[in-house]
């Protein structure tokens, strides 16, 4: 858990003191920015880690902060805390990509809890770009007709259809389907057409 970064952006030391003290003590790793210029400049692409994003700062406001990461494509999670009375803005937030947004003052179990949700999101992403990866390897393993016998199924063709649209005989068509079927160790029609789909393969 100790890996897991939580980049606090608060122009308010106070907060910063209490909430990264409060965080750490949680088990996260904290680093704390009085500004959003600060931040954009340390931060990069190749970071992962959640944001806590005030957005009531001068100089650089917080949905100007969040619009720079988005132009910069920096897609870690934005929790974003507000004052009272901020809830237009935590609006503008959502709609511009950020997971949460908490109203100060926030009680640690609420903050502790969105931080949690925005790492879990983060694993399910990795999760499914993993998955995404291992089935597009898989897939390479096809030979070229192979493939298309995979697109056709994908397109809902049966055996027939397949050897119509490919010019094959149906016998042939079978004998590239096991073949395939064997290379992407799927036990069933169902299981090789939800490989394909992982692998972001459509019908087009």
């Amino acid at each position: 858990m100790s890996n897991r970064t939580v980049f606090l952006v608060d122009d308010d030391e106070a907060i910063r003191h209490s909430a990264s003290f409060m965080l750490r003590h949680a088990g996260f790793l904290v680093k704390t920015f009085p500004d959003g210029m600060s931040f954009l400049e340390q931060v990069s692409s190749d970071q992962d880690g959640c944001i806590l994003l005030d957005v009531r700062m001068p100089g650089m406001d917080g949905l100007a902060v969040q619009s720079a990461l988005n132009q910069r494509g920096i897609s870690m999670p934005v929790i974003v805390l507000t004052g009272h009375g901020d809830v237009p803005v935590a609006v503008e937030a959502m709609k511009g990509g950020a997971i949460e947004f908490l109203e100060k003052p926030y009680e640690k179990q609420t903050l502790v809890a969105a931080i949690e949700n925005a790492f879990e999101q983060l694993d399910a992403e990795a999760a499914g770009d993993r998955r995404s990866r291992d089935a597009q390897a898989k897939l390479t393993a096809l030979t070229p007709r192979e493939k298309e016998v995979l697109e056709c199924l994908v397109a809902g063709l049966t055996n027939k259809g397949i050897a119509q649209a490919l010019s094959i005989s149906p016998r042939t068509v079978e004998i590239h389907r096991a073949h395939m079927m064997e290379k992407l160790e799927a036990d069933s029609l169902s299981s090789a057409l939800r490989l394909a789909f992982v692998a972001g393969l459509s019908a087009e």
